[in-house]
């Protein structure tokens, strides 16, 4: 057993049988498993969060594959090493197939230029590309590679898949299995509940607690709840705000407001405060709520989250938490309306894409003498001239008679 290298590793799954989770692509009947135990693999992108089990597959993969298996990082590598691996797999001696499966962790961190150097090869057959990624491929890789490989969306693995995956690691000889560990099932599932769905970081967790945990007179290591949960920390958090998941919980954020669901509201609001997301940022988008979903049905709305935005940039973190909850309750339990937002909307597809038109000459600007004999502002009615401050005359051009923009819904009330 090499205890250089991390529990994580040396419990790895070697074969298909051993692979723990992703039952909804990995199952048996499932194409990618059918795929990889024929041997019959197109180019891959594994895409999910981390110490989902990306590496994992790829792994399994070297082990089942009759193909030459090069693994190299994005972090670390460039062109030179993708054209390295090429001329490694033409080589006829070492590998006589011709091709090779190049493996590229973190495919998302090369360059345009790094991905397109690539392309040939994935075209003509020499690599077979598997790239695994914490980003969405689709926004992060090259869509000519895209459109030549599989994408394989892998979900955080499940609470009952890590427990059985540590438990796996407490009894594999290459893992934990040679110590004489006591630690109770409920301190376990507790690891597995604050790794957030990442086993990598369940059995870094077990393993800094078996390391660092003294045995007894008996050889012993007890593990408890409270050192389990130091070794832990805090719970692993499944944000990130410069990546994948700040969009997705930001959507979340405003779908909830919009739905007027005010728990959901606090949960994402929570999410993103805990991930580290800007709290001005995340006023601006609740100020947008207020004017796009809950609009003129309550236009008070608007007042209350600019004035959070305000307070919120002025005070800071921690007690700006406070006012971004008020704004966000407030929007999420407002009528909604959305007229003004498809109001001009439509008058912007209008004026973009059509002949509206011009103004009409009557209320036209005339503020230089003269500009009267050519028609500007003659015939104008003063509003405040006539009852009740109304008088009806044309505004929109000749060509956009009759339009209607602003149509009333039954939650919008008199202004």
């Amino acid at each position: 057993m090499d205890l250089s290298k991390p529990l994580a590793h040396r419990v790895r799954p070697t074969k298909l049988e051993e692979f723990v989770g992703q039952e909804e692509v990995l199952g048996k009947d499932k194409i990618l498993y059918r795929t990889i135990k024929a041997d019959r693999l197109t180019s891959l992108i594994l895409w999910g969060p981390t110490g989902c089990g990306k590496t994992s597959i790829a792994k399994v993969i070297s082990n089942t594959t009759k193909y030459k298996f090069i693994q190299i990082n994005a972090v670390t590598s460039g062109v030179a090493d993708i054209k390295a691996a090429v001329e490694e797999s033409k080589n006829m001696l070492l590998n006589p197939s011709g091709k090779c499966i190049l493996f590229i962790d973190e495919i998302h961190r090369f360059n345009k230029l790094q991905q397109d150097a690539l392309l040939p090869f994935v075209e003509n057959g020499t690599i077979i590309l598997i790239g695994a990624t914490t980003e969405n491929p689709y926004f992060s890789v090259n869509k000519a590679l895209i459109s030549r490989s599989m994408v394989v969306k892998l979900k955080p693995l499940g609470f009952q898949d890590i427990v059985k995956i540590l438990n796996n690691a407490l009894t594999n000889p290459e893992g934990l299995g040679t110590y004489k560990i006591n630690i109770e099932k409920e301190t376990l599932e507790a690891i597995a509940k604050l790794s957030g769905g990442d086993v990598r970081t369940a059995l870094n967790t077990l393993e800094l607690a078996v390391l660092t945990t003294t045995m007894d007179e008996n050889g012993v290591i007890n593990i408890t709840k409270e050192i389990a949960a130091e070794c832990m920390g805090k719970k692993k958090t499944m944000f990130d705000k410069s990546g994948d998941s700040h969009y997705d919980n930001i959507s979340a954020f405003i779908k909830s407001m919009r739905g007027s669901d005010p728990d959901a509201a606090v949960f994402y609001l929570a999410r993103a405060l805990d991930g580290g997301e800007d709290p001005v940022f995340l006023a601006r988008r609740i100020t947008i709520a207020a004017a796009e979903d809950v609009g003129l049905a309550n236009p008070n709305a608007l007042v209350i989250a600019t004035s959070a935005m305000q307070a919120v940039a002025a005070i800071g973190m921690p007690e700006a938490r406070i006012i971004l909850a008020e704004a966000a309750i407030y929007v999420a339990l407002s009528k909604k309306s959305n007229c003004a937002y498809l109001a001009v909307d439509k008058a912007i597809h209008d004026v973009s894409t059509k002949d509206t038109g011009e103004i009409p000459m009557h209320i036209r600007n005339a503020p230089a003498t003269g500009m009267s004999e050519f028609g500007y502002g003659v015939g104008y009615k003063y509003p405040h001239d006539y009852p009740n401050h109304q008088v009806e005359q044309q505004y929109l051009p000749d060509k956009m008679l009759g339009t209607k923009y602003f149509i009333k819904d039954e939650t919008v009330g008199e202004i």
